[in-house]
């Protein structure tokens, strides 16, 4: 046999290939629940990326069709679960404008401190994670006190932490008490200096940033054909902000700067996060200053006046008859939706949170959308880390700060 002879015959690239693919998920320390990344990589460079979503499909829109509003504020809570107070304001919120209530001044006031602790805690959360993925765990400690006495706030106002079906349609289920007041007034001492020390351990860290700079970048125009919103978006320079371009909970009564980056890249993410932490406490500043400076009956209304759909008090259930009338037919979900269609957003943790509502005048949805942020910047992952490291691919997942509930929806 001639030494130019092939013993076997073997398709090529079967015995050598010069790539690796390797699962990144569909659980894996670094994701926010569960979802797949297949990446090809030439040794620690990420040649290609597919993604793989639905694991934890819920069928959210879909189980919306079958509930009375009211029951579907539960549902909400399971999208972006480190900021559910949001999206349960965005819900009540896109629920009044269908049914035409006008809520008071101090539901709105009271609306905007739950929602800016909600987006300090998901910023919070995001933030030291990304300090986590880059090895460096004490700032992940040390903040995450705070998130806890968030949560005592939300559970003096609700009885609830994570998920927290807050507020109601019209507005809050009960008044705030003294205590969560109280621990309101504690959180906006104490957290400056905490996120002051916090920066100061991050910001100009030359670790941090040389792990986190031209990391994941992504250019404005990018970002917009994508869809982005939020500080995704506003990392790349563009200065969208829901609450000042489409102004809700009157949030044009408070003055307030809408932070931007510049080069969409990890470490503009991390930035612009940290000064919505600032911007946010002025705001609950401002509400919270406002609601104080209420005299008299205005000053402990916590809802609007709509019988049709906000629960009575359960003494006047047990001593009236309309009241346990209307009772009855909210919890029953015998109340009819006036016909028609809209929209509603709202400045969510993670961007833009809207839903989309259409009403044939039954007593449950005839369609409901969510749009969920997450789904959208999930899109931009491969392009984000292609060329990247495998070690990048890790901070700029966190960097997006991608939940999988709000994902799958």
């Amino acid at each position: 046999m001639s030494t130019t002879e092939k013993h076997i015959s073997l398709p090529d690239g079967s015995i050598e290939k010069e790539t690796t693919r390797i699962n990144l998920g569909p659980t894996h320390p670094a994701t926010h629940g569960v979802f797949q990344n297949i990446l090809e990589l030439d040794g620690e460079t990420i040649i290609s990326a597919e993604q793989t979503v639905g694991y934890i499909h819920r069928a959210f829109e879909k189980i919306a069709e079958r509930r009375p509003l009211y029951q579907i504020t539960p549902l909400t809570d399971r999208l972006n679960y480190c900021s559910a107070p949001i999206n349960n304001m965005g819900w009540h919120m896109t629920c009044e404008k269908l049914l035409g209530v006008q809520t008071p001044k101090r539901v709105d006031y009271l609306r905007v401190i739950i929602m800016e602790l909600a987006r300090i805690a998901d910023h919070l959360i995001c933030n030291s994670v990304i300090g986590v993925d880059t090895g460096a765990f004490t700032g992940f400690l040390y903040v995450m006190q705070y998130r806890e006495l968030i949560y005592e706030i939300w559970e003096e106002v609700c009885g609830s932490r994570l998920t927290t079906n807050i507020g109601r349609i019209g507005g809050f289920e009960r008044d705030f008490n003294d205590i969560a007041f109280q621990k309101l007034e504690k959180f906006l001492k104490e957290y400056p200096e905490v996120l002051k020390e916090f920066e100061n351990l991050f910001v100009r860290n030359r670790i941090f940033m040389e792990r986190t700079i031209g990391t994941g970048p992504i250019s404005a125009e990018r970002a917009l054909n994508y869809g982005f919103t939020g500080p995704n978006l506003r990392a790349a320079g563009v200065d969208y902000d829901v609450r000042v371009h489409t102004p809700y909970s009157s949030y044009q009564d408070f003055e307030f700067d809408i932070p931007t980056g510049s080069t969409g890249d990890t470490y503009d993410r991390f930035l612009v996060r940290n000064q919505e932490m600032w911007q946010s406490l002025r705001i609950i500043e401002q509400a919270y200053k406002k609601v104080q400076d209420m005299k008299g009956e205005e000053a402990t209304v916590f809802h609007a006046d709509v019988p049709e759909y906000y629960l009575p008090a359960k003494e006047d259930v047990y001593t009236k008859m309309e009241a346990l009338i209307f009772h009855f037919k909210i919890i029953m979900g015998e109340v009819d939706i006036p016909p028609g269609e809209v929209y509603h957003s709202v400045e969510g943790g993670n961007g833009e949170v809207g839903y989309y509502l259409i009403s044939d005048g039954g007593r449950t949805p005839y369609r409901l959308h969510f749009r969920r942020p997450c789904f959208i910047y999930y899109q931009a992952y491969e392009e984000m880390i292609k060329g990247g490291m495998l070690s990048d691919a890790i901070i700029v997942m966190s960097s997006l700060n991608l939940i999988a509930g709000e994902m799958d929806g």
